[in-house]
């Protein structure tokens, strides 16, 4: 399995987070013990990381969505190395370790994912206030220095949710399994090794049968499925989103993420799009019955409650956040006793003064390029921070990032600012969903390589390697693919992203007043919300714990369709069934299969928007 069978989950989180670290050092930790930061796999994962970031610029103009990639490298760099040293043994010497694909995955995610998230949003957004495009070296330093800050941001949080709070990160869990099961060796190990890849193979032709529409396939299948007789307010369900996924992806994140968050995601589904969405189209503060229609409305509510749920949390937890600053990188034989995990991970300096120099550079570019005062560009830095807090906690979780309602709170904040003032408006949200997003991709990385035994500073490494290689890519590819604004909100490139992120700031130009009043009162419900769940959680007994909604299920809930929920709470139901009926066949296959079906519908995913880009097997016509 991935980590050491001797303690349960459970246990673990009963260890004070000393007995954690020490624990996984003894048990877990492999870094010392075989090939990891290799020229490689770097070198492989900044090559399979570019190419992919421009399937992810792709899809992102495209659907406003972007494909995490680091389940997608794993499973392509081990074939690809694999083939070569069958081939060249002489060349290629030896096959890469588990520790060496974890590295290469690290470097592809860092390369494929985290330089290229504001391009389909607050970049191409700019291009749609102002009509044009922003000078080259200007975006090529702004999309540097916003991954760097993503990185270097990780450092603090990796410690605080992954080392004590051990979230789950259901994407990094199945990285994780999929390395284990490419490496395995052993008769258990043989078996997930079947599931996971059976289980691909599902999610491959799944995705195939949904995605790939070209005119010699007779049919496929639908993307969404409308529950028959089900109607909400009169209405068909489906326009308000409760319908059923022609895809097994949440199902199997849902699987992972566990049944708490899940149930607390269909609450909040239930609570939004068949309670309060009828409601408030009634009152008028709906402009169009659809997913972005509702979600213009409900993102305020669900992004307060996220926000404040998840800094009150961050301030009750003070004690061992400072812990997590305070214990590692210690000068010392008495501190490398005390806590084993001081010579492995970041030191806090990297941390300091990694947010020094990117944070501060993100403030010049904001002040020089785009008219931001000093002292607005700071407090995006700050305010970044805070609510990539809240993001990576919500991908923790429900391994689903809100960047989107993140880059609104900013947006709200500066519409209260700098009424007016759009360009100010959409690049200081750029900081906040640039580097939110980074932040949360990479500690998907970084709990992959925790689970597999990685060392941690040789990851971090990795990870910055990757923003150099994609940042040489992605950007150039954005010229090429968008040359000027009529591109954006054509047939090729819709840029959904982008035209809501225009759409707000140009709706924010004359401050918050522009919100309909009961966005305005949704937003202060969901901040009181967000603040009583945590407190309800801390004082309440801890019989009663179980049955208080998790907080970022509840918020998140209110940004993504309903469907969604409704394959998460699926999955993890399935998950709970048999854990309870068949604990063996729980331990045994549920992960590999959920990661499974994971890795091969992005896979996939990737693959058909390549095979569109160019054109191939009818595809992308």
């Amino acid at each position: 399995m991935i980590t050491d069978n001797s303690h349960s989950t459970a246990e673990l989180k009963e260890m004070t987070p000393e007995q954690r670290d020490r624990h996984w050092y003894e048990n877990v930790y492999l870094g010392d013990s075989m090939p990891q930061l290799t020229l490689r796999a770097v070198v492989m994962g900044m090559l399979l990381g570019g190419f992919m970031s421009l399937s992810n610029l792709y899809v992102g103009l495209k659907t406003g969505w972007g494909l995490g990639v680091a389940i997608t490298a794993c499973i392509l760099s081990y074939a690809i190395w694999t083939t070569l040293h069958t081939l060249f043994p002489k060349w290629t010497k030896t096959e890469m370790t588990i520790l060496e694909s974890n590295v290469m995955q690290s470097t592809a995610s860092s390369a494929g994912y985290s330089t290229g998230g504001t391009m389909i949003s607050a970049i191409a957004a700019y291009m749609l206030v102002t009509g044009h495009h922003m000078n080259f070296w200007v975006l090529i330093s702004w999309t540097f220095f916003l991954a760097m800050l993503g990185v270097t941001m990780t450092i603090p949080m990796k410690r605080q949710m992954i080392n004590i709070e051990q979230l789950r990160f259901p994407s990094g869990v199945a990285a994780a399994a999929t390395m284990t099961s490419l490496h395995a060796k052993g008769q258990e190990a043989m078996l997930q090794a079947r599931a996971l890849f059976t289980a691909g193979g599902i999610g491959m032709v799944i995705a195939w049968m949904r995605d790939a529409v070209t005119a010699w396939m007779p049919w496929n299948i639908p993307a969404v499925m409308g529950i028959p007789f089900l109607k909400v307010a009169g209405a068909p369900a489906i326009q308000y989103t409760f319908a059923i996924e022609g895809s097994l992806l949440m199902v199997a994140a849902g699987a992972i993420m566990g049944f708490h968050v899940a149930w607390s995601l269909l609450l909040g589904a239930i609570i939004n799009y068949a309670v309060f969405a009828p409601y408030i189209l009634h009152l008028g503060g709906i402009a169009k019955l659809s997913y972005r229609g509702i979600v213009a409305w409900s993102m305020w509510p669900g992004a307060a409650i996220m926000v404040s749920s998840g800094i009150v949390s961050f301030a009750m937890q003070w004690k061992t956040m400072a812990r997590a600053f305070t214990s590692f990188g210690k000068k010392g034989a008495a501190s490398t006793e005390k806590n084993p995990l001081d010579k492995v991970e970041v030191p806090n300096t990297w941390f300091i003064w990694g947010t020094i120099v990117s944070g501060s550079a993100c403030v010049v570019i904001l002040h020089f390029a785009f008219h931001t005062a000093f002292w607005m560009g700071i407090l995006a830095v700050l305010m970044t921070f805070v609510l990539a807090l809240v993001a990576c906690r919500a991908t923790g979780e429900t391994d689903t990032t809100p960047i989107g309602a993140m880059g609104k709170i900013t947006q709200l904040t500066y519409g209260m600012l700098a009424p007016g003032n759009m360009v100010t408006n959409l690049m200081t949200a750029g900081v906040t969903a640039g580097a939110a997003g980074s932040a949360a991709d990479l500690l998907t990385n970084l709990k992959a390589g925790y689970l597999v035994g990685a060392n941690p500073r040789k990851q971090f490494l990795a990870q910055i390697f990757g923003v150099f290689a994609g940042t040489a890519i992605v950007v150039p590819a954005f010229y090429l693919l968008v040359p000027d604004i009529s591109i954006l909100g054509s047939d090729r490139f819709p840029a959904p992203s982008a035209q809501i992120w225009a759409g707000v700031a140009k709706m924010l130009s004359t401050g918050f007043n522009s919100l309909h009043p009961t966005a305005q009162i949704g937003l202060f419900v969901g901040l009181l919300i967000g603040i009583a769940i945590p407190l309800l959680e801390k004082f309440l007994p801890k019989k009663v714990k179980p049955f208080i909604p998790s907080a970022m299920g509840l918020g998140l809930a209110l940004v993504i369709p309903a469907w969604n929920s409704i394959s998460m709470f699926i999955g993890a139901l399935i998950a709970l069934i048999v854990l309870k009926k068949r604990p063996q066949i729980d331990e045994t296959y549920t992960i590999p299969v959920a990661s499974g079906i994971i890795a091969g519908e992005s896979l996939m995913g990737v693959a058909i928007a390549l095979l569109g880009a160019f054109g191939i097997f009818g595809l992308g016509h």
